[in-house]
């Protein structure tokens, strides 16, 4: 299995991490912390992925274009995108474990917000604090599950990831046999789940707070393998790239998908919300298995077929019957999300030393280019038609090519 390194300015960073020693790999990975995070991360991605569940109840209600929906995405994702390396920095200089908990309160004001928004503008302000939450929830809380995993790193991180994604399946769910009958006040509602997620994360939280320590430099040694700090800025730039793609394609799914089933099958509001669901519970999947297949054949491997391996499906989606689509859907979201995971641990394995700040950096780019595609797929949406955009995008996993040029992780030792 791979293992991380430590670079020359590894051994002199005044940061603060947790270290996993010895006698926590023998232990294991501690399933308890990493169902409360994987459930936190469920409760946290339920509630956002709200808000792209109820654009078909905005859109309507306002009079909304796809541009405007498009920008509803920016407002959230960008909030998140931006603000995830900046927290993910400031808790490797200094940990700060009941920082989640604080977070999550932006996130239960968001949902009171929306849910009695009357005015577009408001309507933006919810989304941002609500993507606030996350930029506060994510770094940290990936730390958490990587300290928790006894140096099953991609296992740890499929089980983190699989949380947020099965929450962020359940979202069109709940809009479907919630909010779409009670309408946009009942999103109100939701802000008890934000209440159970403070309670549970404070307690994840004392856990965390004794077992902050400094990192001890002489834990571990260099291997002469360890890539140069050029070709760790390629690699990644490499995964920065693919991450861009991944997230591009994934958000004309998760923001445009319900409309494409509306207005080229002529499905019902609730039958596209349904369908949406079993996409995202086949992107959960695959995320789940991504992890652990990463830690025993390798992580450069999953991340150049996952997402080049999704492109003959993707090129086929345009041309599918709605039995098609469903199919091609379910088999898109699975090996296209098994990446994530396996290029989250591959980043933080190339900058060990800045764990928090490389998280931050990699799940706020990916909300970054998924709030960048919405908007500017909504634009395309509006003047050339929602199929011609997964036209469009069906050429996007070819990028996956780059994954050829990732370095070999060389493995450590403790002295």
């Amino acid at each position: 299995m791979d293992k991380p390194v430590i670079s020359e300015e590894t051994l002199t960073a005044p940061v603060v991490v947790p270290e996993i020693t010895e006698k926590a790999v023998a232990a294991g990975p501690a399933y308890l912390v990493l169902g409360g995070i994987s459930f936190s991360h469920f409760l946290n991605d339920t509630m956002q992925s709200l808000i792209p569940s109820v654009y078909p109840i905005l859109k309507e209600n306002y009079a909304l274009d796809f541009a405007q929906v498009g920008m509803i995405t920016l407002a959230f994702q960008v909030t998140a995108s931006l603000l995830q390396p900046v927290v993910g920095y400031v808790t490797d200089k200094k940990a700060q474990p009941f920082s989640l908990a604080i977070g999550m309160g932006f996130t239960f004001v968001g949902l009171l917000l929306l849910s009695g928004a009357h005015v577009y503008g408001m309507i933006l302000v919810s989304a941002a604090l609500i993507g606030l939450g996350s930029a506060v929830f994510h770094p940290e809380s990936a730390r958490i599950a990587r300290m928790a995993s006894g140096g099953r790193y991609g296992f740890a991180q499929s089980v983190f990831q699989v949380g947020g994604n099965f929450g962020a399946a359940m979202g069109p769910l709940l809009a479907a046999l919630i909010i779409v009958p009670f309408g946009q006040s009942s999103i109100a509602w939701f802000s008890s789940i934000a209440f159970v997620a403070i309670v549970l994360l404070f307690q994840i939280g004392r856990w965390y707070k004794p077992r902050i320590a400094p990192r001890k430099s002489a834990a571990q040694i260099r291997s002469p393998e360890v890539p140069t700090r050029a070709r760790i800025m390629v690699a990644l730039a490499i995964l920065i790239v693919l991450v861009f793609s991944k997230f591009i394609y994934m958000s004309s799914l998760t923001s445009y998908y319900t409309f494409y089933l509306i207005e080229k099958f002529h499905v019902s509001t609730q039958t596209s919300q349904l369908l949406l669901f079993v996409f995202l519970g086949a992107v959960a999947t695959g995320v789940y298995f991504g992890g652990p297949i990463g830690d025993r054949f390798g992580r450069r491997y999953v991340i150049w077929l996952s997402i080049l391996g999704v492109l003959p499906f993707t090129l086929l989606l345009p041309f599918a019957n709605l039995a098609g689509t469903v199919a091609l859907t379910v088999i898109i979201g699975v090996i296209l999300s098994s990446a994530m995971p396996a290029i989250i641990v591959f980043a933080q394995e190339l900058m060990p030393h800045r764990l928090g700040m490389i998280s931050g950096m990699f799940f706020g780019f990916a909300f970054g280019a998924a709030g960048l595609g919405a908007a500017l797929l909504g634009e395309i949406a509006d003047a050339k038609g929602i199929e011609f955009v997964y036209r469009v995008c069906a050429f996007l996993p070819a990028i996956g090519l780059l994954a050829m040029f990732l370095p070999k992780m060389p493995k450590i030792r403790p002295l």
